[in-house]
C-alpha cells in the first residue's frame, strides 16, 4: 500500500502494531522489529525514528518523555485512538500479491552452474538456517500457545500464535525441501 499523507508505510503500520500491544520507546521498538515481528518484517533502526515522527505528524501516536539512560530524552510512543482505527482499516484491506525477493531461492535457481559439492554446501546452509528458525518459532509458541489469551481472538497473544504456527509449517516445509534437494545432489 503507497502510504498518503493519511495512511500509514507498511513499516508505520508495524509500528502500530507493536505500539497497539505496548507503548514503547524507539530502542524498544527496534528490539521488537527484531523479534517478534522480525520473523516476518524487518526495519532498521534508522528507518524507525523517522517512521515514528511520520505517525506522530498524523495523529497516529503520541510521546511521553521519559526518564532514560542516555544523554538525550528518551521519548515513550503510544498508539492514538486514530492510530488504531488506521491499523484496523489496514488490516481489514485486501492484501495485494508482494514481489518476492528471496536471496536463497535465487542462487538455487542457478545451482546448476557450481560444483555438486558447492551446490550440497549451499543447500545444507539453507537447511541449517530453516532448521535453526522452525526451533525458534516451535519454542516461542510453546511458550505462549497454553496461555488463556491465546485463544481469545482480541488478544494480541491469539495473532501472535497463528503467525508462529504459520513460521513453523513454513519452516518446516523449507527443511523437508532441503532434504529432498539434498537426496536430488547425490
Amino acid at each position: 500500500m503507497p502510504a498518503t499523507s493519511s495512511t500509514p508505510s507498511h513499516l508505520g503500520c508495524a509500528l502500530l502494531g507493536l505500539l497497539a500491544r505496548a507503548p514503547s520507546t524507539g530502542y524498544d521498538l527496534a528490539r521488537r522489529m527484531q523479534r517478534p515481528v522480525g520473523y516476518f518484517w524487518s526495519a532498521r533502526h534508522s528507518q524507525i525514528y523517522p517512521e515514528l515522527a511520520r505517525l506522530e505528524r498524523a495523529g497516529l501516536v503520541v510521546h511521553q518523555v521519559v526518564d532514560g539512560a542516555g544523554p538525550r530524552p528518551t521519548k515513550r510512543y503510544a498508539v492514538t485512538p486514530a492510530g488504531m482505527a488506521a491499523l484496523r482499516a489496514w488490516v481489514g484491506e485486501e492484501a495485494q500479491p508482494q514481489p518476492v525477493r528471496d536471496l536463497e531461492t535465487l542462487r538455487l535457481w542457478s545451482v546448476w552452474t557450481v560444483e555438486p559439492e558447492t551446490a550440497r554446501g549451499l543447500v545444507r546452509q539453507a537447511r541449517a538456517g530453516h532448521e535453526e528458525a522452525l526451533h525458534a518459532y516451535q519454542a516461542e509458541l510453546s511458550s505462549i500457545a497454553g496461555q488463556p489469551e491465546a485463544q481469545d481472538r482480541s488478544h494480541p497473544l491469539f495473532a501472535s500464535v497463528l503467525t508462529l504456527e504459520g513460521g513453523v509449517r513454513t519452516r518446516r516445509a523449507a527443511v523437508e525441501w532441503c532434504d529432498w534437494m539434498l537426496q536430488r545432489l547425490g
